[in-house]
């Protein structure tokens, strides 16, 4: 039986979004057991019947995460073959995430480091698989004769940089709700590549 807390939240849980808040405002290296535990609301002893170890628990919220957002970029990408609307796809897929779960995100982007080469092994697979999506549609862009970009690779790098640092600023009051913020950074990511402007909305 899952242990509960507050609300019936079961323990597991809380401990993984504990350590997602930690992790973002603190830094991986910065949070103690004490703090997880206090902010899991249990003891030091019975948080390591939820975790392993702090290392174990952080590679397992990267890769869940990362393979979540892989996951959700391949139904995206299902059946289309157009590079200019996959890479609208990946774009919106990818804003829209990053504003919507901002800590996790930024635990992904920033603490990958901090994980045994093991770990980072299998992180950066699935990172990989998934950037790969953005290589493959800026490269048959180039080939088709739509994006005139004479530097993909570090396009793809600048457009994954600009993307994620949705995570570090968006609010929710602020000047563009999530939806309208991702159709823009769209719009900005055909620019980079030379591709043709959206039709007005």
């Amino acid at each position: 039986m899952a242990v509960t807390g507050p609300g019936g939240t079961p323990a597991r849980e809380r401990v993984h979004r504990a350590a997602v808040r930690l992790f973002a405002t603190k830094g991986f290296h910065g949070t103690g057991i004490r703090d997880l535990a206090k902010a899991a609301n249990l003891s030091s002893a019975s948080l390591y019947h939820y975790m392993p170890t702090k290392e174990r628990l952080l590679a397992d919220i990267m890769r869940s995460s990362l393979q979540s957002l892989l996951d959700a970029a391949l139904a995206e990408l299902d059946g289309l073959d157009d590079p200019v609307e996959r890479l609208d796809r990946l774009v919106v897929l990818h804003v829209t995430r990053h504003a919507r779960e901002p800590m996790r995100t930024r635990v992904v982007d920033n603490e990958v480091d901090a994980l045994t080469p093991a770990s980072r092994r299998d992180v950066v697979g699935i990172r990989d698989a998934y950037e790969k999506l953005w290589s493959d549609a800026l490269d048959d862009g180039l080939r088709s004769g739509v994006f005139t970009t004479t530097r993909p690779a570090t396009t793809r790098l600048a457009l994954l940089d600009m993307c994620n640092g949705v995570a570090r600023w968006f609010s929710p009051g602020g000047e563009l709700g999530r939806n309208d913020l991702a159709e823009h950074y769209a719009d900005l990511a055909r620019r980079l590549v030379g591709a043709p402007p959206r039709p007005p909305r």
